[in-house]
């Protein structure tokens, strides 16, 4: 006979997951914003499940720094002042530089047609008259997560998942010009020249001066 039990259990850490994606989704897509209460009524009316995995996703997502708690006490999407945001790209740096070294040894030639292919839709998305940010946004995301896969590590993608980068990266790039995504597609270019090239320094190099560039426009566009 079926455990009830365990199918029960099941279906809460089924329930509770599907929570923690579609909220982590919410802040990570910058739907929901730093700042913005999360409560738990209307984000289980959102994600079609009982306020109980709603619950046990907002610890979770609490643990990891992506929600946090105000003075009073209510739980609001985090916020990032400068150190936290500073420490947030020296990380990215040094993981997302490590990871390009390992796919400059590794990534195959569909992996390096693939990047291609990715960087000539950025530049499509920056050429017209108006960027269109939002294809900017998801074709980038697309590159790093392909040069992720090329490096072949799983360690590296457990980490680098761990940092809340992608709101950082919209607030950013809503503020770039045409000449600052035009440069990340160019900064795009070099890397896929180092990976054809196979090598590792130069790859490193350029992705890590990537990272520390973005850092350098996120400041310059966010108001002191």
């Amino acid at each position: 006979m079926p455990d009830n039990t365990t199918s029960a259990s099941n279906a809460a850490a089924s329930a509770a997951d599907r929570a923690y994606a579609e909220i982590r989704g919410l802040i990570l897509a910058g739907d929901a914003s730093p700042g913005m209460p999360l409560r738990e009524e209307a984000l289980a009316d959102i994600v079609g499940v009982s306020r109980t995995p709603v619950r046990d996703a907002l610890r979770r997502l609490e643990v990891e720094l992506y929600a946090a708690r105000t003075p009073g006490g209510r739980l609001v999407v985090a916020d990032w002042d400068s150190d936290d945001v500073a420490e947030i790209f020296a990380l990215r740096a040094m993981l997302e530089g490590h990871a390009a070294a390992r796919a400059a040894r590794r990534a195959t030639p569909a992996q390096l047609a693939e990047l291609r292919h990715c960087n000539a839709a950025i530049e499509a998305a920056v050429a017209i008259e108006q960027p269109d940010v939002a294809r900017f946004l998801a074709e980038n995301r697309r590159f790093h997560d392909i040069i992720l896969s090329a490096s072949a590590s799983a360690r590296l993608s457990t980490m680098l998942a761990g940092l809340v980068e992608q709101p950082i990266v919209r607030r950013t790039a809503t503020r770039y010009d045409r000449a600052d995504l035009a440069r990340s597609a160019h900064e795009h270019s070099q890397l896929i020249q180092a990976f054809a090239a196979h090598d590792e320094d130069w790859a490193r190099a350029v992705m890590t001066a990537h990272i520390r560039r973005a850092l350098h426009a996120f400041q310059d566009a966010t108001p002191s």
